[in-house]
C-alpha cells in the first residue's frame, strides 16, 4: 500500500448544487492539537521549549472580513490578556505580507520573532494565543475571535470548478505543502507525527464547531451519518499504520 492512502466520502448537495468531498481517514483519526504538550513548532529545528506551535509567523488574513473580525476582537482585549498589547497599540498589529502567488496580503505583525498575539512562557496567562485566552474568559468560542487560518488548521477547505462550472468543495487534512515553499523547511509538522495522534475522540467530533463553521449544520449531519455507518471498516490513518 502507498504511504499516504486516504479514504474519501463524497456526496452532492441539491440545495446549492455542489459536490462535497471529505477526507474520511483524517476525520476518523484521533489526531489532536498538542500545543504545549510536545508540539515541536514550525521552525527549522525542534523548538518545543519556545511553545510557539504554528504561530512563529504572522497569520495571513484571507479577506477584508477576516481583517475586520480581528480588529473587532482586538478592541475587546485587555493588557493583562496580551503580552504585547502595548506594542500592538503603539505600532499596530497588522503588517503587509506576500502570498505564495506573489500577491499582497495582510498578516498579523510580529513581536520577538513570532505572532504579536502569541503570549510567551512566563506571561501571567501562560503561553498561547491572547485571542484564545480572551475568548474563553468572555465565554465565547475562540474561533470567533481568531483569524481564519488560525482556527481552521489542521482542516483545509478548497473549492474548484469543472469545465461546466460545477463546484466541488473538499475538506481535508492540512498538509505540510499547504504552508507554501516554507513548509518544506519545517523540522516537524503535526499531521505527519504519531505524537499528535493521541486524542480521545475522532477529529470530526473534537473539532465539530470548526467543521460546522466551514460546511454548515446540514452538510455536517450528512457527513456524520456516513462516517458512522456500522458496516464500514475504515482505513487507519497513514501515521497510525506506519507507527503500529
Amino acid at each position: 500500500m502507498a504511504d499516504d492512502v486516504h479514504e474519501w466520502i463524497s456526496f452532492d448537495d441539491a440545495d446549492d448544487g455542489r459536490t462535497w468531498v471529505f477526507d474520511a481517514t483524517f476525520l476518523l483519526s484521533n489526531y489532536r492539537c498538542i500545543y504545549g504538550a510536545g508540539c515541536q513548532g514550525v521552525l527549522d529545528g525542534p523548538s518545543a521549549d519556545l511553545q510557539q506551535g504554528c504561530c512563529s509567523y504572522g497569520a495571513h488574513l484571507v479577506d477584508e472580513e477576516d481583517v475586520a473580525d480581528l480588529v473587532s476582537a482586538f478592541v475587546r482585549l485587555r493588557p493583562d490578556q496580551m503580552q504585547f498589547y502595548d506594542q500592538a497599540v503603539r505600532e499596530g498589529f497588522l503588517a503587509a505580507a506576500t502570498a505564495d502567488d506573489g500577491s499582497p496580503v495582510t498578516s498579523t505583525s510580529l513581536a520577538d520573532d513570532a505572532c504579536i498575539f502569541l503570549n510567551r512562557p512566563g506571561f501571567a496567562t501562560g503561553p498561547g494565543c491572547a485571542l484564545h485566552v480572551a475568548a474563553l474568559e468572555a465565554g465565547e468560542r475562540p474561533l470567533d475571535w481568531k483569524p481564519n487560518v488560525c482556527w481552521q488548521v489542521p482542516l483545509r477547505l478548497e473549492h474548484s470548478h469543472d469545465d461546466n462550472g460545477h463546484m466541488t468543495t473538499r475538506l481535508r487534512e492540512w498538509k505540510r505543502r499547504d504552508w507554501g515553499d516554507g513548509g518544506a523547511e519545517f523540522h516537524w509538522w503535526c499531521t505527519e507525527s504519531p505524537d499528535a495522534f493521541v486524542g480521545d475522540e475522532p477529529v470530526y467530533v473534537s473539532v465539530r464547531d470548526e467543521i460546522v463553521e466551514l460546511v454548515g449544520e446540514g452538510v455536517y449531519a450528512t457527513l456524520v451519518g456516513l462516517l458512522e455507518r456500522p458496516e464500514w471498516e475504515p482505513l487507519a490513518h497513514p501515521v497510525r499504520r506506519q507507527s503500529s
